[in-house]
């Protein structure tokens, strides 16, 4: 697969969410998630994102274990940030304190003595985001992070963490139908920080566009679906590339790199090895310029 910088970290042009591997999955089929992940690494995509807050940690232990013996292959991105109390309520927390402990954490859930890629998942809003910054630049000295990133966070903070150390790419919500970042990604090229879109499947919805005439699979349109010129346009240039329409929503995201002039990376989640093999098919599709054009205009105003 081929590969591009954010900063100094060398990354394929598309990675592995992991979040959704283990939502259902008992520790009696953890090898048939594992080899999800593994099939990633054949692949190419070795870009693996997991956080503290999946599954409560559960999921930095099973990313942990599936790379246990191709640690040297995976490049390992986690976050910290998401604190859980009681039931189901959190809270964001990105003291420099806390940055210290999470971050051993997560270090021992993954088995791994160094974290590729060390996210803060949101900036924690009592807490100025270059304290937080600082804190990770901390870790980067003390050999425990590699590089840092930043996820759901605005053009300003961005240039204030990025003074403080380099920001080596940014996670948030990319796809057709979700084009609200792209108002901060101008500074993301400013500073040559890289963007890792998480969900660039529109949270599935993307993914599931029936073939003209086809009813959706439920009888009716699931709310967010696109609308009919974005699922029109979306089978149209899937038909014309022999492709799935959800491929060509990745292609899309994958295009955006030389739209920005910004590496692009996006994270699709899966726990699905042939959805997986599609997924990393499509960082080989190459759009026309009219099909980027269509695309574009039926998303306009997506956010």
């Amino acid at each position: 697969m081929r590969r591009v910088f954010m900063g100094g970290l060398e990354v394929p042009v598309q990675g592995l969410g992991c979040m959704r591997i283990t939502e259902d999955v008992t520790s009696a089929d953890e090898r048939a998630a594992a080899d999800v992940v593994h099939r990633a690494l054949d692949l190419g995509a070795t870009f693996l994102d997991t956080a503290d807050m999946y599954g409560r940690g559960r999921n930095e232990g099973f990313v942990g274990r599936a790379v246990r013996h191709r640690r040297e292959e995976a490049i390992v991105c986690t976050k910290f940030g998401v604190v859980f109390g009681a039931g189901d309520d959190w809270r964001i927390r990105g003291d420099p304190e806390y940055a210290r402990a999470a971050c051993d954490a997560s270090l021992r859930r993954l088995g791994t003595d160094v974290i590729d890629l060390y996210y803060l998942h949101r900036p924690d809003p009592a807490v100025p985001v270059e304290e937080t910054v600082g804190a990770m630049s901390a870790l980067v000295a003390a050999g425990k992070v590699r590089h840092i990133g930043l996820s759901e966070v605005t053009g300003e903070e961005l240039r204030a963490a990025h003074a403080v150390h380099p920001v080596t790419a940014v996670q948030s919500q990319w796809s057709l139908s979700a084009r609200g970042i792209e108002a901060m990604i101008p500074v993301c090229a400013a500073l040559g920080v890289g963007v890792v879109p998480f969900s660039p499947h529109g949270r599935g919805l993307l993914a599931s566009v029936p073939p003209a005439g086809q009813p959706p699979a439920h009888g009716s349109s699931p709310p967010g679906a696109p609308a009919p010129s974005l699922a029109g346009a979306l089978r149209d240039v899937a038909r014309r590339h022999g492709v799935r329409p959800g491929q060509i929503a990745l292609s899309w995201v994958q295009h955006r790199a030389a739209v920005w002039g910004v590496p692009v990376t996006p994270i699709p989640g899966t726990s699905d090895l042939r959805h997986l093999e599609e997924n990393i098919a499509a960082a080989g599709i190459e759009l026309s310029g009219p099909e980027l054009a269509r695309l574009d205009s039926a998303s306009a105003g997506a956010r």
